[in-house]
């Protein structure tokens, strides 16, 4: 009997991790439900955003490091909210004062406030500075295949292009793209934002992403805590998936058994 393949783990700026879904920590109703559906997620990386989130900044308010122990789950301190590399910039090194010198951070520069599409000209002066500066930097861009490629070869530990609009729930809109993204790689693509549901998750991960980065789509859901139970099992499905390999697509109809043989 053959065996089921085994896979690798996610891999980037020396660690690795056995869970591929990545999450956040906004829009919950309280600390508890965080907490909850972060654990049940089975995510071993969840981002904050500094600008967003109390990680210590603020001495008199609930810390968000009381319930989502760093002791437990990898930190990744985002950029969220950030118009400009300028602000981007202080909002790294604000985190990584708050965290003892933690130098892996996931860098977004918006362009407005409307579409939260990134603003790739200021993505790119930011990510050159924070790596001049010792960064290990994520990076959320848009779903461009140049750009992806500039960003990897400036350094950046992975590269995070938007399957759609932060917060959407549109899912991967522009699939062709990420599989050119993919195709030139040798950094972890993972994709950040758009996921609305499981379906989204398990069709990124069956096109070949490394991960998956999410929030809104479990935060936002009827039951967090069971959508996220649903986003952990979604995406160990597309990864094996994408290992077994898809059948391929035909034009016409193919019979499920042969007909050599049959007895009539």
């Amino acid at each position: 009997m053959s065996q089921p393949y085994q896979d690798t783990p996610l891999s980037f700026a020396g660690m690795t991790f056995t869970s591929r879904l990545l999450v956040g920590t906004g829009k919950y109703k309280d600390m508890q439900q965080t907490a909850d559906a972060i654990e049940t997620s089975g995510a071993q990386i969840v981002t904050v955003a500094v600008r967003r989130t109390n990680i210590g900044q603020n001495p008199d308010e609930p810390n968000l490091l009381d319930v989502i122990s760093p002791d437990k789950y990898t930190l990744l301190p985002n950029t969220a909210g950030c118009y400009s590399a300028k602000d981007a910039v202080r909002t790294c090194r604000l985190a990584r004062e708050l965290l003892g010198g933690h130098d892996l951070v996931k860098l977004e520069v918006l362009g407005d406030e409307k579409t939260l599409y990134p603003n790739v000209t200021q993505t790119l002066i930011a990510a050159r500075e924070l790596i001049d500066d010792g960064f290990k930097v994520m990076v959320y861009t848009s779903d461009d295949p140049i750009i992806a490629k500039e960003l990897e070869d400036m350094g950046c530990v992975a590269v995070m292009p938007l399957g759609s609009l932060i917060g959407s729930g549109l899912g991967i809109r522009n699939p062709h793209n990420i599989q050119l993204i993919l195709e030139n790689a040798k950094v972890p693509i993972l994709v950040d934002a758009g996921v609305g549901t499981a379906s989204d998750a398990a069709i990124a991960m069956e096109l070949g992403c490394d991960g998956v980065l999410m929030n809104t789509a479990i935060a936002a859901a009827g039951n967090p805590v069971l959508m996220a139970s649903a986003m952990n099992k979604a995406i160990q499905a597309g990864r094996e998936a994408y290992l077994a390999g898809r059948m391929p697509r035909k034009l016409y109809a193919s019979a499920s058994s042969p007909l050599a043989g049959s007895f009539f």
